[in-house]
């Protein structure tokens, strides 16, 4: 008898190790019956009837997908590669597991379709201006198609535009060419303004030649910072003329007093 009670013991204690299951506060068990759905259950400790029951196992949290790069074609007609990450979580897990046979591969695929289908309506210009509304634009679609199933759409991100070298180059163009248009405007500005406030010192200078004498000494001083110059101005250069006329007629008195007494 002994082995027998011995038996049938260690037959409950694995049938009772294979009732007993816990879940934990993120997740979800999804209960059938013989095929029938009962539930979910958790987070907690729950009980199952081995080879009769079977469960699925949910996760709730925020679960991420890099949607691989898509080859895209613009409304301008331009060829771009997108990729994009979707973010998404269950708030549902029945649904999640009766409405759809893999809802994680199903949001990847869905995701894929929709970013093509958003991108080849916009032209390139929106698609690097109006990310933001692209991306809110993207999550609204699929948030409304993931909703039977018990998924939450929570957001959806542009990670990167990869465009042709031959339009990079022609953007470079465009913006060093706008560049320097501003810089001639800008400079062409600058000189009108400087022009009416010359007109007006100029005015001023008129009224007040002291002012144009001082000026002139100002700008003298500022010239004279570097030692390795010579400055003549129209007052000094007048005085070197009259010093050396000067010298000139006295060597010539001389000379022609030396050929007298010769």
């Amino acid at each position: 008898m002994l082995p027998g009670i011995l038996f049938l013991v260690i037959i409950l204690l694995i049938f009772l190790a294979m009732s007993i299951k816990i879940v934990r506060e993120y997740e979800r068990a999804v209960i059938f019956r013989l095929g029938r759905l009962l539930g979910a259950k958790g987070p907690e400790l729950f009980f199952i009837i081995p080879f009769v029951d079977n469960f699925i196992k949910v996760d709730l949290r925020v679960t991420t997908i890099d949607v691989p790069e898509q080859q895209i074609i613009t409304k301008d007609n331009v060829t771009v590669g997108v990729d994009a990450v979707i973010y998404y979580r269950v708030f549902d897990p029945v649904l999640a597991v009766t409405r759809v046979e893999n809802y994680h591969y199903a949001v990847m695929m869905m995701a894929q379709t929709t970013l093509r289908d958003i991108i080849g309506q916009v032209e390139l210009d929106d698609l690097l201006s109006k990310r933001e509304e692209i991306n809110k634009k993207l999550q609204a679609i699929l948030d409304e198609v993931t909703d039977p199933w018990g998924i939450k759409v929570t957001a959806v991100t542009l990670k990167q535009v990869r465009l042709p070298e031959s339009m990079l180059r022609a953007m470079a163009r465009q913006a060093e060419a706008e560049r320097w248009r501003r810089a001639r405007i800008i400079e062409a500005q600058g000189e009108k303004q400087a022009s009416v406030i010359l007109g007006e010192a100029a005015k001023v200078f008129e009224q007040h030649p002291a002012a144009l004498r001082l000026r002139e000494l100002q700008t003298l001083l500022e010239i004279a910072k570097e030692k390795n110059l010579i400055v003549i101005s129209p007052s000094t250069l007048g005085a070197e003329t009259s010093l050396l006329g000067t010298a000139v007629a006295l060597s010539r008195k001389t000379s022609g007093s030396g050929g007298s007494e010769e």
